[in-house]
């Protein structure tokens, strides 16, 4: 015998190879000696079944039989693939190799995987149809296919590799060439054409194609399978698992795979893109909606494994020709949806900040804190993704035609104009309904990930580092004028600032009546917390009570233009103001804008001149008035109990600048006419004078010295202690700061009161008064070097909320009772 690998052997095993290659090519012999199974249903009988069979598990068994028979045409194709790979390996050993070891693996990579994972499926798959009876069970052969599939996804991964090397082999080598233009394909047992011919390239992607096929027949027997069958549960998990793979798959391949195409032919396009939240049964829930040119889809993103690709998986669609925005008849109203209390978002909001601030420490702290610093974004996350889905409340009703109806809710009338909008230009052109099959369904929501402009939710935490965190502090705004209206009609402006992932409405315009050309001219002064970006609305003012929203019941007041501006901090934080304009569709506003930072805007400065009233003692004030509560409070108190009580948004909604300034300047000077002034000013202006009053104190209403004692006191646990400290606090209070105190206190309570009428809890009217009522003075807040803009918010601020919120819970505080109390507070409390 020679030895392996001698001159001799190696020309006999090149001939013999050499012409195993030739017989591949030239002889059918082969074919005969492989086993056919018998499919249970003929091709006519397939055609028959078709029109008129039952429905059920019989059904069942028909997609059954289609499958396994288009199963063993898949397996004919993997082997015909793989006939010319055993004689190609054995040349590459030789003299003459065809193609190289490499160049082998590559084509040919996962192909005998992929064969053996279908033949065991189609060999376990073919006895129990042709045994089948209705307590057959199949799933758990699809659970273990669908389990293999991993293969797939290193044959996509591997696939245009594959492709590029067949092709650039077969330019190199002519018989090659041969080989792979020529594969023979043996056709099923009942085909009268026992072969067919087909390349290399074609035969590659027929993996491709057997995925699509799978999660068809999954949803195809979901559907025909009873709901108490053991085979659906197993078959529901086959095609979570199959549909996973699919969205992949669909994006990696070829792009002609992932070309979105409409029923016409016509390319189906994206035109926008989003986060929304919808309402599912009463619960909010997040999806990602895609706005094709054609049809509205949602999606939800799945959950996938670390370093998998994100998925999407389709909840509903709708053509746009069925598409409608008809208001609600009058028996319909809103489904009961989750709603958090006002004072469990702002503590989010105090929670993602602090956290913030614990981020940025730890950042400056010495390295290899990088894990605390992963835990504090995970936690960061999860606040402000419940922010973000707890947060809007504007109803969003896209109806179809046909009966089916989804709401969404919306944080600003700005993006539900923009989605109106989007969708009926769509529908101006000639729009066909179209019905998608579950596989071009699939295909289409697939294709969504790699289509879409919106690729993270809007938090804090899916930024980079170097991304600007926004400004915290005031800006001021003043709306001048606005040009471009064709027709007279009654006019104003909203401003909206972004906060927390969501925009928040902040200041109005008055109505300009009947005008083409409104001058405003108003400012106002709006709170910023990490904003980045202001907007401008444009209304028409509607006063026809006929044309009630029926989905939040409020007259429907017509959006005439929007726009926005970026908030670069480069350019609005100089000292002088930065003058703008917002052109919106042919309208253009005016407007200017400055920036104060909050540790400068909170700076409590006392006034120069001490015949006035702002930025002067109080105690200073009540006595030269001879009064107990300063002549301010009590005048603002009254207007806004008289008439502004019941305005949504009082105290929070910012009044005009100008209104204000002249107010505080008619207080200050005694003005004889100050009375005439509040009954003709707007209730805003008045809200925003009181409020301006008690933070341009020189020390705040309950006093530097004992700020620190609020603040341990708020935070005993013990009710009984809290009690005992917070009510000698009280007690320790100077006469006027007292009695203007618990006068402030019960007017806030009868403004929650109207909660349902103006929207303002008394958590709500904590958050906006706290800081300004114990927010220490410029001396002692500057012992706390902060270095923070947002630490100034995140720390004190909501110890400051809760300290006062604990009074507006309390039950009424009498000044004499309260004085009368001999309990005193003591140190083993």
């Amino acid at each position: 015998m020679e030895k392996e690998g001698s001159a001799g052997s190696m020309e006999d095993d090149e001939e013999e190879v050499l012409g195993l290659l030739d017989k591949v090519l030239e002889d059918e012999d082969w074919f005969e000696s492989e086993m056919y199974l018998d499919c249970p249903f003929t091709p006519v009988e397939l055609r028959t079944f078709k029109g008129d069979i039952e429905k059920g598990l019989e059904m069942k068994k028909l997609v059954l039989s289609g499958f396994l028979a288009s199963e063993e045409i898949y397996i004919n194709q993997l082997e015909a693939l793989l006939l010319p790979m055993k004689p190609l390996k054995a040349t590459a050993t030789t003299s003459k190799p065809v193609l190289t070891v490499e160049q082998i693996d590559t084509i040919f990579f996962m192909i005998q995987d992929i064969f053996e994972i279908h033949k065991e499926f189609y060999d376990a798959l073919s006895p129990h149809i042709q045994q089948w009876d209705e307590k057959v069970t199949v799933g758990h052969l699809f659970q273990k296919l669908a389990s293999k599939l991993g293969v797939y996804k290193a044959f996509v991964d591997n696939y245009k590799l594959a492709v590029g090397m067949v092709e650039k082999c077969s330019q190199a080598n002519i018989q090659f060439q041969k080989i792979s233009e020529n594969l023979k394909v043996k056709g099923p047992k009942e085909s009268k054409d026992c072969t067919a011919t087909a390349t290399m390239e074609a035969l590659l992607y027929k993996p491709i194609d057997r995925v699509t096929r799978s999660t068809l027949v999954l949803h195809d027997l979901l559907k025909h399978t009873p709901k108490d069958h053991p085979d659906f549960p197993l078959l529901q998990d086959a095609l979570r698992i199959s549909q996973n793979f699919l969205s992949s798959i669909n994006e990696e391949i070829d792009p002609r795979r992932t070309a979105v195409t409409t029923p016409k032919g016509e390319a189906r396009q994206l035109v926008k893109d989003g986060f929304l939240v919808e309402v599912s049964e009463g619960t909010r829930k997040l999806r990602h909606v895609f706005l094709f040119t054609d049809l509205l889809l949602c999606a939800k993103m799945k959950k996938t494994a670390v370093g998998r690709h994100q998925q999407y998986e389709c909840k509903w669609y709708i053509p746009l020709a069925d598409l409608s925005f008809q208001t609600l008849d009058e028996s319909d109203s809103l489904p009961h949806v989750q709603t958090l209390a006002e004072h469990e978002i702002e503590e989010m909001k105090i929670k993602i900040s602090s956290i913030k601030s614990e981020i940025q420490k730890e950042k400056k702290a010495q390295k290899g804190q990088s894990r605390n610093v992963d835990r504090l974004r995970k936690k960061m996350n999860e606040q402000e993704s419940c922010l973000l889905l707890n947060s809007p409340t504007i109803p969003f009703r896209i109806h179809n035609k046909h009966g089916k109806s989804y709401l969404f809710l919306l944080s600003s009338d700005y993006e539900r104009s923009e989605w109106r909008e989007s969708i009926q230009k769509l529908q101006k052109k000639d729009l066909q309904a179209c019905v998608l099959s579950s596989v071009e369904l699939q295909v289409l929501t697939g294709s969504c990930f790699k289509l879409r402009t919106v690729h993270n939710i809007p938090v804090t935490s899916n930024k980079d580092d170097e991304e600007s965190p926004g400004l915290y502090g005031f800006l001021h705004v003043i709306v001048h004028k606005a040009t471009g209206f064709k027709e007279s009609a009654n006019l104003y402006c909203t401003l909206e600032v972004d906060s927390f992932g969501y925009f928040v409405s902040k200041a109005k315009t008055r109505v300009f009546r009947d005008t083409t050309e409104p001058q405003w001219n108003e400012e106002f002064e709006i709170e910023l917390e990490g904003s980045q970006c202001l907007r401008i609305l444009c209304y028409e003012k509607c006063y026809d009570k006929s044309k009630l929203n029926k989905d939040d019941n409020e007259i429907v007041d017509k959006i005439m233009g929007k726009g926005q501006v970026q908030l670069d901090p480069q350019t609005v934080q100089s000292k002088n103001w930065h003058m703008d304009v917002i052109e919106m569709n042919g309208i253009k506003v005016e407007f200017s804008m400055k920036f104060t930072s909050r540790d400068l805007s909170l700076k409590r400065t006392p006034s120069k001149k001490q015949s006035g009233v702002f930025g002067v003692k109080i105690s200073v004030v009540t006595k030269r008035e001879r009064s107990k509560v300063p002549y301010i409070v009590r005048q603002c108190i009254e207007e806004v109990e008289k008439r502004g009580i019941d305005e949504v948004g009082i105290y929070r909604i910012s009044g005009v600048a100008t209104d204000i300034q002249a107010l505080k300047a008619a207080f200050d000077a005694n003005t004889k006419d100050i009375l005439m002034m509040l009954s003709d000013m707007d209730i805003n202006a008045i809200a925003g004078t009181l409020k301006l009053y008690f933070r341009e104190l020189p020390e705040p209403l309950l006093t530097d010295r004992l700020y620190p004692a609020f603040m341990e006191g708020i935070s005993l646990s013990d009710p009984a202690a809290k009690e005992n400290c917070m009510m000698h606090l009280l007690r320790s209070l100077p006469d006027p700061n007292l009695i203007t105190f618990l006068t402030l206190l019960e007017h806030l309570k009868r403004v929650a009161e109207k909660e349902p009428i103006n929207k303002m809890s008394l958590h709500n009217l904590a958050t906006v008064f706290g800081p300004t009522l114990l927010r220490p003075s410029e001396s002692e807040s500057s012992k706390a070097q902060i270095t923070l803009a947002s630490d100034i918010w995140s720390h004190d601020v909501m110890a400051q909320v809760q300290v006062l919120l604990y009074y507006l819970q309390h039950p009424p505080i009498s000044f004499a009772e309260l004085k009368k109390n001999t309990l005193y507070f003591s140190t083993d409390v």
